[in-house]
């Protein structure tokens, strides 16, 4: 079971598997850092036979006293993405995961989007009748004011990008037409047990969601990690980010804080089990898999 006191959180699967090699993700992976941890590394988090990372792309699901919140929607099927073949014209089971959950489409009350990344707008939208039509059709989805901003091919440098316009174009755009957005500039509050901060590095507008119920907080943190090896390495930001040094300066307060607080951590792209806790000693940090 993955809840946090009271709220129940669920995890609906994209994919999960051999992914990108190490360092076409991390390009500061060596052998020298990887090789103590490779016991545990292998093969749940690394494949040495092909030399690629295992990752999970998948939601999270949170069921609180008032609302169903969705956090970050994967990669999409249908999605043109002719530059990035791992995320091509996918048709993976994801709704079929999201019904044997016991969920609806018409259940989801806000989308969280950690960023505007190819792999955290897909469901934003489906396919219907040659459209992109909003998936959730009675969320709020939930943006930084930061990332609309620099991924709007109108307004921002990151828009700029062909593949970064795609994605914009048909997994952000279709909310903003339906008028089912809801933009927020800095730290917002959602609720009594649900807090969005800026979280900036990976992108320029990412945010940090943190939930709080019984006494236990939980940390749901995007792609402030991407894999198990940079909470050792904490200076290792991936190729993907927007702004490496302030990518590392964010990952490291995030530790700090789930080492002194015992927070539990839900990364988005983590392998099995998903989820940890984070211990710290003279200044370094150790992953605790699992909840214990």
């Amino acid at each position: 079971m993955f809840n946090v006191g009271e709220i129940e959180v669920l995890r609906i699967e994209e994919s999960l598997g051999p992914g990108f090699q190490p360092n076409v993700l991390l390009p500061d992976w060596n052998a020298k850092d990887v090789e103590p941890h490779m016991p545990w590394l292998a093969p749940t988090y690394y494949d040495p036979a092909q030399d690629k990372l295992i990752s999970s792309i998948h939601s999270w699901v949170l069921r609180t006293r008032h609302h169903t919140i969705l956090i970050d929607t994967c990669v999409g099927n249908h999605k043109e993405r002719p530059g990035q073949p791992r995320f091509h014209m996918l048709n993976r089971p994801y709704m079929e995961n999201f019904a044997k959950a016991g969920l609806k489409v018409e259940d989801i009350d806000y989308v969280l989007c950690t960023h505007m990344h190819v792999d955290h707008v897909g469901w934003n939208t489906r396919l219907e009748n040659g459209r992109w039509v909003p998936t959730f059709p009675n969320a709020k989805y939930v943006f930084s004011k930061a990332d609309r901003d620099y991924f709007d091919p109108a307004r921002g440098a990151g828009g700029k990008v062909e593949a970064h316009a795609r994605v914009f174009n048909d997994s952000v755009l279709p909310i903003l037409e339906a008028k089912q957005e809801m933009v927020v500039d800095g730290a917002h509050r959602l609720g009594d047990d649900i807090s969005i901060t800026p979280a900036p590095g990976h992108s320029p507008g990412h945010v940090l969601i943190t939930v709080q119920s019984k006494g236990t907080e939980a940390l749901f943190t995007g792609d402030i990690m991407h894999h198990p090896m940079q909470i050792y390495c904490t200076q290792w930001s991936s190729a993907f980010c927007s702004d490496p040094e302030q990518a590392r300066g964010t990952r490291r307060k995030m530790l700090e804080h789930a080492a002194g607080a015992g927070s539990l951590v839900y990364p988005q792209h983590f392998a099995g089990p998903h989820v940890c806790r984070v211990g710290e000693r003279g200044g370094a940090f150790t992953f605790l898999a699992g909840r214990r």
